[in-house]
């Protein structure tokens, strides 16, 4: 398994951009699949985006798309999410996650799909 920790949660107002980081631990980097899940206030954790190993295919859940960019870097062991347009209804605690499986579709937004966690990074958005 890969060690994640998340960084650059903090508290901002709506309509504000704000980027998360998640680190990697570990040599092979870009063997896992990663992903972001967020999970707000008294709900359960939901799926935000994913990226394949190599970059090029990405997946997003429907309340973020055209707002949230996923990426990654293997130089870095680094994963991001560029969040803009921010709503009160993004904020949450958002999750860092990996595993090495292929990339599927239909699995990456599946929790029990990932090995994987981080801590989480908290997101509060003012109206």
């Amino acid at each position: 398994q890969v060690q994640l920790a998340e960084s650059g949660g903090g508290l901002v107002q709506a309509g504000a951009s704000l980027r998360l980081s998640c680190t990697a631990s570990g040599r092979t980097f870009e063997t896992y699949r990663m992903a972001w899940f967020r999970q707000p206030p008294g709900k359960e954790r939901e799926f935000v985006a994913a990226i394949s190993q190599t970059g090029i295919i990405t997946s997003y859940g429907d309340s973020v798309k055209g707002r949230f960019t996923i990426s990654r870097d293997s130089t870095k062991n680094a994963v991001y999410l560029q969040m803009s347009g921010l709503k009160p209804d993004d904020t949450a605690v958002y999750y860092c996650a990996a595993d090495s499986s292929a990339f599927n579709i239909l699995d990456v937004v599946n929790t029990n799909n990932y090995a994987s966690w981080g801590q989480g990074t908290r997101v509060l958005v003012s109206s």
